[in-house]
This record gives structure tokens, sequence and C-alpha cells, in this order.
């Protein structure tokens, strides 16, 4: 994706030895050889998802030789070793009468595109979320049949113990388990399932991996944090305002936060300069403290965040300064939880909807203004908020300081906002590989 391959020099990734780990699998799907034990599955918990058979943004839902959909139902993928004997029937009725493995009887779709009627699956396992994308192409970009996403909390006391806990390892068995279902029912034709930080940082995380593989049949990829952060700028590049010149994109995730400087060209951004830092929502939540006690005490909890992430920035601030300042216009795209949330507290959302955020552009101001009231209120008042809840009510602050020390270093006027990413950067990944 970039011209220039920075190394990565401050993440072990896996047993790889701090090698890039990042390269596309070329497996298909296999199922685990005992599923005895399976886990009890929790009701998914889809915020921000796309519907099934939603189209990304740009994607055209229409397509030739397409059949009418039945009731609304999301298609079906089936290879064409798994078709339906109803499916088989009708096209047997649709089609002339041929000689076996004639011409008409291949799949006609252009040269140097993957087959459209193939899906392809990213699985994201992060410190804070388990997340599955299942697509098929459509054209240039793809069309959403499946997703997935829960609350895992997979890296919750790893700052403390260094060790993925036993509650927080069954927790994401029990998502992973969901989506090792839905993988084998929509007959993923090529899959990549990848782990980010907190499985880089534990002790166990190897361990875990393993156990996941047995348990689920899913192999995990433990990425390094150059991957991770050229899968979401591949994932989410689209979406960043039209300039010319350096543009910013970030992620934060629950336990670390990528900064990309890239420079866009006709077709996907090269990237000029990163940075990733051990400081997600989960990881500068219990470094710094739950505790947040009465409101002097929240603000000074909230100052120490902001302390705590600026100085993990201050190399790569000095890095981009020129960029910044020599910048007709500063661009700055993020991707992540915080950034959705508080998209969706400034346009005032009853509830989450995905629709609206995913592409919208946002006065940093307004940002900050609701960062502000965020880190000055209790969890309780936090939980009465719409698009925050429970699961965001003691993480969201910490993710309001690293976005404000990100704007310190890039100070954009407007904010980007995508509800894309990882996954989306491993399935077009894995469909241009396909081509």
């Amino acid at each position: 994706m970039a011209d220039v391959s920075p190394p990565d020099t401050n993440r072990r990734a896996g047993r790889k030895g701090g090698k890039k780990s990042g390269k596309v699998a070329d497996f298909r799907y296999k199922g685990p050889p005992q599923l005895n034990d399976r886990r009890p599955g929790q009701s998914p918990d889809n915020r921000g998802e796309p519907k099934a058979s939603e189209p990304q943004r740009g994607a055209s839902n229409r397509r030739k030789g397409r059949r009418r959909r039945h009731g609304g139902k999301p298609a079906q993928s089936q290879s064409p070793q798994a078709q339906s004997p109803q499916v088989q029937s009708s096209q047997v009725l649709a089609q002339p009468e041929t000689r076996p493995n004639s011409a008409a009887d291949k799949p006609r779709h252009p040269r140097g595109t993957p087959h459209p009627r193939q899906a392809y699956a990213a699985l994201d396992l992060g410190t804070n979320n388990c997340r599955l994308l299942i697509a098929r192409p459509s054209g240039e970009n793809f069309t959403v049949i499946d997703a997935f996403s829960r609350v895992v909390r997979l890296g919750e006391g790893l700052a403390a113990s260094g060790q993925l806990s036993e509650a927080a390892m069954d927790r994401a068995l029990g998502a992973l388990q969901v989506c090792s279902d839905k993988l084998r029912r929509r007959n993923v034709f090529l899959a990549r399932s990848v782990a980010t930080e907190a499985c880089r940082r534990a002790s166990n995380g190897e361990e875990f991996i393993e156990r996941v593989r047995r348990e689920t049949g899913i192999v995990l990829d433990i990425i390094s944090a150059q991957e991770e952060a050229r899968l979401a700028v591949l994932g989410c590049h689209v979406l960043l305002e039209q300039g010319t010149g350096p543009a910013v994109i970030f992620d934060i995730g629950g336990g670390s936060t990528e900064l990309v400087l890239i420079e866009p060209t006709d077709t996907v951004p090269r990237i000029l300069d990163w940075v990733s830092v051990p400081w997600g929502v989960v990881s500068l939540t219990d470094t710094v403290g739950r505790s947040e006690g009465d409101a002097e005490t929240r603000l000074a909890r909230y100052a120490e965040m902001r302390r705590t992430v600026f100085d993990s920035f201050t190399d790569f601030a000095k890095r981009v300064a020129p960029a910044a300042s020599d910048a007709e216009d500063v661009r700055l795209l993020g991707t992540s939880g915080t950034v959705t949330t508080l998209a969706s507290l400034h346009l005032g959302l009853p509830q989450y909807d995905r629709r609206a955020v995913d592409g919208l552009i946002v006065p940093s101001q307004s940002m900050r203004g609701i960062a502000d009231r965020l880190s000055a209120m209790s969890p309780d008042e936090r939980r009465t908020l719409p698009c925050i809840g429970n699961d965001r009510a003691d993480l969201v602050v910490a993710g309001c300081a690293i976005l404000e020390s990100i704007l310190d270093i890039w100070p954009a006027n407007r904010l980007g906002v995508a509800d894309r990413g990882i996954r989306e950067g491993i399935l077009r990944s894995l469909m241009a590989g396909a081509a």
C-alpha cells in the first residue's frame, strides 16, 4: 500500500518475533474439529454494523443478472460446490441446454475482478471488541451480507497483570463461536482473522490463539502495529475530505492508537509516517485508574490522561509539525468507537445510526466541547446519554483524552468520521488478491 514501509520497531507480532506478520491469508475457512463443547452465545451487539446486504458507501446496489430478493432477506453466499438443489433447478430452467463444461456453464464476470458470488470474511479481535464482516464483491466495492459485533473487553486488567484473564478469554471465545457459526453458514470462500494489541502484549497471547483454534476452528493472526495501521488506512481512506497535501488518519482502539500521515494518490494513499502508542480506551482507563470521585477529581483524572497520551505522541508530533504548518487545509479522519460516539452526540441521535455517522464531517471544536462535557460527568450521568449506555460509559472519557491529544498535534478545523477500518481493509486486500 505504501511506497515506504516503516520498520515496526515498537511492537512484537505473535510468534514471528517482531517481523511483519500482515500477509494476506489464502486459506479457505475450515470448521473446528470439535463442536460439542460450544459456548453459549449471547445476543449479538450489532452497534455500528451495516445491515446484511447493505452496500458500502459508493457501492451500487444493482448487478446484472441479480435474482429478485424474496421477503427482504439477505442473499445467502453459496459456492458452486455448495449450491442447494432449489438453486440448481432454477438455473437449469433459466438456461438453455448445453453440454457439460461448455462455455455457457462457466461464470461470466470481468477479468481481473473477484467472482461476485464468492463470500469473503474479515474478523478483527481487538482489545475491546470482536467484529466480523462478510461480504461479496460488487464492482469496485463490496456488498455486506452478514456482520457481527460484540464488546468482549479482552484486554481488561491486562495493564496490571500482563496477562489475558480467564473471564476475558471466555467472553472473547463466546463471541468467536458466533463468528465461527456465521462463517460456516455463509460458505465463506476466503477469510482472514486478526488479533491486535491485547494479544500482542499479553504473555499468554499465543496460548489464547491456540485455544481459539481448538475450540472454534478460527486461526487468528497476531498482526503487527504497522499492519494494523495499514489496514485501517486501506479500509477508510475513501472518506477523507477532498484536498491537497498530507493528511492524518487515526484509529483509537481498545489497547493502542495508531496515527498515520498519508499523501493521497489516485488509488490508495502513500504512507509518509506513522506511530502506534500503547494507549487505547481500555489500557488508558486501567492505567490511570477507574475511580472517578467528585467533579474536581474527574477533571484532574482527565488532565492526567491528556498528559499521558500527549507525551507518547511527542516524537511523532515533531516529525509531522512541518507538514501541518505547510498544508493549506489540514485534514483529519478518525475511525473508532470514540469518534462515532461523539459524532452521534453531535447529531443528537436517539440511537446509533451508521448511515448518519459514517462519512460525517464535524467541526473539531464541537468534538472538543463534547469531550469536555463528558469528562466532567459522573459515570451514571454518562450512562443515561444515547449512544453511550453501560458499555461505553467508563471508557469514552479515555477516548476523549486521546482524541483531544490528536487534535493538539494535528490542528484540523474539521474531523472526518469513519465507521469502517481494519475489517474493510482486510476485505479489500482479500478481494484484490483474488482478482
